[in-house]
């Protein structure tokens, strides 16, 4: 018989000690395939153009696996539990983006107009630089949750980013009808690309303290139950910022991304649905208030009207607005003759929708010589990425860091639907750029760089707890079997 027969039993739980599963070698798998997928792409198009493989492909291939391993390496030593697809679905999505902007470069009707030649090398340079803003994110953030005491700042911080092209000196000339850009030591930066990260910061920081305010509704208006004042004031403000930004400077993507990020992100706050409903009716109203007087708001949402008919006026000399009707059309042309599978890479014609690679159309030359397969391929990596977000959001332990995943997720997951549905013709064009795929070194920065958020957040979410100190007892205490 045994001779603890009252002894109490006292249970440790292995997990902490153990330790779950990194994921880093099935990261590091799929990252290879990430790398070998761009390469094969780049000989294809390659051999379409001239009938032989390109001559940069060896030095492409080792470019972007050695900046694909430096990431690696990076989360290996930094966020070792982080998620396994973030990376190599960045990865991938940048690869296939330096591809087709090489195969425009290549357009002689581009060159022609000296809008291509450059631009993939450049775009390259970018995304080193890209990963080593991810490498310093991954190294100086430490815990997500320092985020936190920046609520404040980063309100100020976002504020002065999207008001820094209305700087007299600074801020770049109208570009395709927006003012969205400054220009600093010969170089163009977008700020709004960055200021979406900090916002989101403010919001996580702003519901997390006002969440329990916001939810308990005090007032009813036409069927809407809405907060006090005080609490309301707020949402007012960041409606009124989207609508000023969309006024000055002429930009409405990202006064959409704006908006429905925090509308998204106040509904994860107090899973109150009447304010989905409000959200929409206030961008709503808004969009079309300015729409009303604004002529660049206009004529984009003409051309998405009747882009046939806007372009003829626009050869008539009757109105302005060619680039954006010739544009619609053309990327439409490009999706119906690309049909299911496509021409081929480096076999389409889009470089007629002219600076495609610089701008959201690029998804039309993807569209041309991938087919419709190639777009939801393109889409379904995109879905991922968002739903790698929020699977980390669930998984975060704090409400700061469920908020802030949610927040960026969401961020990401309208700027592609926004460029997406503009470019298709589900709605207006909005001039921003498609993460990872168009040229442009203030997207491809910003995007690495909330990819490197969510991992640090997954990181935190995943790592497992520390193993429980043994009790002194249950040291002392040993089962005597006969």
């Amino acid at each position: 018989m045994s001779s603890s027969t009252n002894t109490p039993t006292h249970h440790t739980s292995t997990i902490g000690s153990i330790g779950a599963p990194s994921r880093r070698n099935t990261e590091l798998a799929l990252l290879v395939f990430a790398v070998v997928i761009p390469v094969f792409a780049y000989a294809n198009v390659g051999l379409a153009i001239d009938d032989k493989v390109p001559t940069g492909l060896l030095s492409y291939g080792l470019g972007l696996g050695l900046l694909a391993g430096v990431a690696h390496l990076a989360v290996r030593k930094f966020a070792p539990y982080a998620d396994p697809l973030l990376l190599p679905l960045a990865t991938l999505l940048n690869g296939l983006g330096l591809v087709i902007i090489w195969r425009l470069d290549q357009s002689k009707l581009l060159q022609s107009i000296h809008q291509a030649g450059n631009a993939a090398p450049r775009q390259l340079m970018y995304t080193a630089l890209a990963i080593a803003l991810f490498v310093a994110v991954l190294f100086f953030l430490k815990d997500h949750r320092v985020l936190q005491r920046y609520t404040y700042i980063s309100m100020v911080g976002a504020l002065v980013l999207l008001l820094l092209p209305l700087v007299p000196g600074l801020g770049a000339d109208l570009t395709y009808g927006a003012k969205i850009w400054i220009s600093v030591a010969g170089f163009s930066i977008q700020p709004g690309e960055f200021a979406k990260i900090v916002l989101a910061v403010f919001f996580a920081g702003y519901l997390m303290v006002k969440r329990d305010a916001l939810a308990l509704a005090s007032r009813r208006f036409m069927g809407l139950y809405l907060p006090r004042g005080r609490d309301l004031g707020p949402i007012i403000v960041v409606w009124a910022i989207s609508i000023l930004i969309l006024v000055f400077e002429t930009d409405l993507g990202t006064s959409l991304l704006f908006f429905g990020m925090f509308v998204i992100m106040l509904y994860v706050a107090t899973e109150r649905t009447s304010w989905i409903v409000f959200g929409l009716l206030m961008s709503g109203a808004g969009a079309v208030g300015v729409a009303s007087f604004e002529p660049h708001v206009q004529t984009r949402v003409q051309a998405w009207l009747d882009p046939m008919h806007e372009y003829m006026l626009s050869r008539a000399g009757v109105q302005d607005g060619i680039i954006h009707s010739e544009q619609a059309m053309q990327a439409l042309w490009a999706f119906g003759s690309g049909g299911t599978l496509g021409t081929g890479l480096g076999q389409g014609h889009s470089e007629l929708i002219r600076f495609a690679a610089n701008s959201d159309f690029i998804l039309a030359t993807f569209g041309e010589e991938l087919g419709l397969a190639g777009v939801m391929a393109i889409l379904m990596l995109y879905g991922l990425i968002t739903e790698r977000g929020i699977r980390t959001a669930l998984a975060a332990r704090d409400p700061f860091g469920k908020l802030l995943a949610v927040g960026l997720s969401g961020a990401f997951a309208l700027q592609v639907f926004v460029v997406a549905g503009g470019v298709m013709g589900l709605i207006p064009l909005t001039g921003m750029t498609m993460p990872f795929l168009a040229s442009g070194g203030s997207s491809v920065i910003a995007n690495w760089a909330l990819i490197a958020i969510l991992i640090r957040i997954s990181d935190t979410a995943r790592r497992p707890a520390p193993a429980p100190a043994p009790s002194p007892d249950a040291e002392m205490t040993q089962v005597v079997r006969p």
